[in-house]
């Protein structure tokens, strides 16, 4: 099988040369796009996700050899959720490559967070199977990079840190307000503020309103600490 320009630059940027280019043109496909001959990702998310797994796990014991379950958790957590495996989509540019049906199209699929996550898992899981585990480890251990050494930062919420900084300071919660919601019903923005209770305020702006609360959130407590 023949794979177009973009899927062949989509290997370059993974470091990985399929053997079955079969298995990276179903990791890319979308099941908008999907027909009886021509399957979709899904079983290769579904897989990838598994792989993601096994591969942080380690990472993270091999790290940190004393850290209690209780703290490998949130770590964990933050370096394969949906919006992780988003991030290092859009760094290689995945969405550049995806297979997606007219409507998937028109409504910005190629930037949508759930589905950039999901192909990730695809192309890890289309890794694995064409090279093994060792390979599919090497290629989540690069794209990945520095997020394992700085996952501690990530695994807190944000939320709850500015929260409990308000309280040991005898201040109110922190507000939260949506300042601003533009784009279309399939695809909005939000913008959202917080402030606290002595004024010091962050806006964020993000896909959903729970990502720019976390985000708003995050950028108060850097400056905060004095990292902003």
């Amino acid at each position: 099988m023949k794979l177009s320009a973009e899927l062949k630059a989509l290997q370059a940027r993974i470091g990985h040369e399929f053997s079955r280019p079969e298995l990276l043109v179903r990791a890319v496909t979308h099941s908008s796009m999907s027909t009886p001959t021509r399957g979709d990702n899904q079983r290769l998310e579904f897989l990838g996700d598994r792989v993601l797994g096994l591969v942080m796990a380690e990472a993270l014991l091999a790290q940190d050899k004393t850290a209690s379950e209780g703290q490998l958790a949130p770590r964990f957590n933050a370096l394969v959720r949906k919006e992780a495996c988003a991030d290092v989509a859009r760094e290689i540019a995945l969405g550049d490559a995806l297979k997606l049906g007219r409507s998937e199209m028109l409504s910005g699929g190629r930037r949508k967070q759930a589905l950039l996550g999901d192909a990730m898992e695809a192309v890890i899981a289309a890794v694995y199977l064409d090279a093994g585990f060792e390979t599919a480890k090497d290629l989540v251990v690069r794209l990945w990079g520095e997020r394992v050494h700085k996952v501690e930062a990530d695994a807190r919420d944000p939320k709850t840190s500015l929260q409990e900084w308000a309280q040991a300071r005898r201040q109110k919660p922190p507000s939260y307000e949506i300042v601003r919601r533009a784009g279309p019903d399939h695809a909005p923005v939000f913008t959202v503020a917080v402030t606290l209770e002595n004024g010091k305020s962050e806006e964020a702006t993000a896909g959903s309103k729970r990502q720019a609360e976390q985000a708003a959130a995050r950028m108060l407590l850097a400056r905060l600490e004095g990292k902003g």
